[in-house]
């Protein structure tokens, strides 16, 4: 027996693979190319067939999802009410007038009736006013037939913005993006359809700079406009609304009324958002709602009669007198025990649902949340004037910076650095700010309930070639 062993492969059929590899990967190279070339010369063919190919897999879809029998399918959805004439007009004339259409309103529906179906909501407005939707349907759609809070959106959110970050250049900045993005001449992707928010939010930062004579982080340019104006009303001032405290009795208190003036912008806000839930809840027939509970009428009226109270306290220096704290006490009682108190409104049984017990720690607890929410949602507000107090820190350590460079163009650079990144970086800061308040100070109110977007049907296909 003789055992022979042996490792490696024979050299000749190392180069036959080698060579056969070699040929494979030409005739690949040359077929990539040749399919390549025959893509951009079909091109237009090819989009054709993969978009027919696609919207025939999505009409057979459907046609396999509806109710039919052999020769006839049903389908049912929702369409706006002023679309409904010219949509079912145009069904007839697809069907050739073999076609059968019944329309029903909101009420008439069995799955709306009874609370199994929401109606689909679609806002229609001006192309200001609906820039602003997505704010909105972000946080949640409103429910079918109640108040539309997005023009109140639109100016909160102007108006907020503008006072905390008030610069008139730095505004013009965001005005001039806008006035592109609406012309097209700047193109940025989805964010055109928000030419409009940045033109708003431009020209209230420009008025905003304007009163506190902010121009680019300096105050000399916009001097000679706030001298002539404060001269009209007294002494001239180099800017009419002055932001940073320079140590005296009167800056101090012009800040400090500054704050309360945006403590009040944000009781106008809380109030809005209150009165909008009241009626949302009237509206929806939900009496017990509307009228008690944290956010109701007894709700409201808490808040209202307590900032009276504080006015009437500090400002002008007036006595509580006992019927205060018996109207206090009574808006808060209707607060706190409001889930009761609603249940005896709607005529609900058992009107303690889980016992005299449970009803007396669960009033007790949102008598606190009422106070610590109204206190906090108040209090809130306070960072719109801590932000503009800030913007103008920004603006004058900029301006200090340029004064310590020795060179012009060393005073430019700064200049412009500078600028941008509190444009860029504040402007951001700002806007997330804005949103905060909307979300949880205003929608608070009376988003207790969201309801359902409409999402017009499309047909939608991705082809790559």
């Amino acid at each position: 027996m003789i055992k022979i062993e042996g490792q490696g492969v024979p050299d000749d059929v190392l180069a036959s693979l080698k060579t056969q590899v070699e040929e494979t990967e030409k005739e690949t190279e040359s077929f990539n190319i040749e399919r390549h070339n025959f893509a951009e010369t079909h091109k237009a063919i090819l989009y054709h067939l993969l978009t027919v190919f696609s919207v025939g897999m999505q009409v057979k879809l459907v046609e396999d999802s509806l109710e039919s029998t052999q020769l006839v399918y049903r389908v049912t959805g929702w369409i706006p009410a002023d679309e409904s004439r010219s949509v079912l007009e145009e069904l007839d004339k697809l069907s050739e007038g073999r076609i059968a259409i019944r329309e029903y309103t909101p009420n008439e529906v069995p799955a709306v009736i009874a609370g199994h179906e929401k109606v689909p909501v679609s806002l229609k407005h001006g192309k200001f006013i609906g820039s602003f939707e997505r704010i909105i349907f972000s946080y949640g759609s409103p429910l079918y037939g109640t108040i539309d809070p997005t023009p109140f959106v639109a100016i909160f959110f102007t108006i907020l913005f503008g006072i905390m970050f008030g610069d008139a250049g730095q505004g013009l900045v965001f005005l001039l993006l806008g006035i592109l993005m609406e012309t097209k001449v700047a193109k940025v992707g989805g964010w055109n359809k928000f030419a409009p928010v940045f033109i708003a939010i431009g020209a209230s930062s420009f008025i905003m700079g304007l009163l506190t004579g902010e121009f680019f982080a300096t105050e000399t340019v916009l001097e000679p406009f706030s001298r002539f104006v404060t001269g009209l009303f007294g002494e001239p001032r180099h800017a009419i609304l002055p932001m940073m405290p320079t140590g005296s009795k009167e800056s101090i208190i012009r800040m400090f009324t500054f704050f309360g003036f945006t403590v009040g912008v944000g009781f106008i806000i809380n109030s809005v958002g209150l009165l909008i839930n009241i009626c949302n809840q009237f509206t929806l027939g939900k009496k017990g709602k509307a009228l008690f509970g944290k956010t109701g009428l007894s709700g409201a009226l808490f808040f209202w009669f307590v900032v009276f109270v504080a006015i009437k306290v500090f400002l002008l220096k007036k006595p509580i007198y006992i019927i205060d704290w018996v109207i206090i006490g009574i808006t808060l009682f209707c607060s706190a025990f409001g889930e009761v108190l609603e249940r005896i409104i709607d005529k609900e049984h058992p009107i303690l649902e889980n016992g005299l017990l449970s009803a007396i720690i669960g009033a007790v607890v949102e008598l606190l949340e009422t106070v610590i929410t109204y206190l906090s949602n108040s209090v809130s507000f306070l960072r719109v004037g801590a932000f503009a107090l800030s913007h103008a820190v920004l603006g004058t350590i900029i301006a200090r910076l340029m004064e310590i460079v020795p060179l012009v163009t060393g005073k430019i650079l700064v200049g412009i650095v500078g600028n941008g990144i509190v444009i860029v970086l504040e402007g951001m800061i700002v806007a997330i700010q804005v949103m905060r308040l909307q979300y949880y100070e205003f929608f608070s109110k009376f988003f207790n309930e969201t309801g359902r977007e409409f999402k017009p049907f499309k047909f939608e296909y991705n082809a790559q070639i």
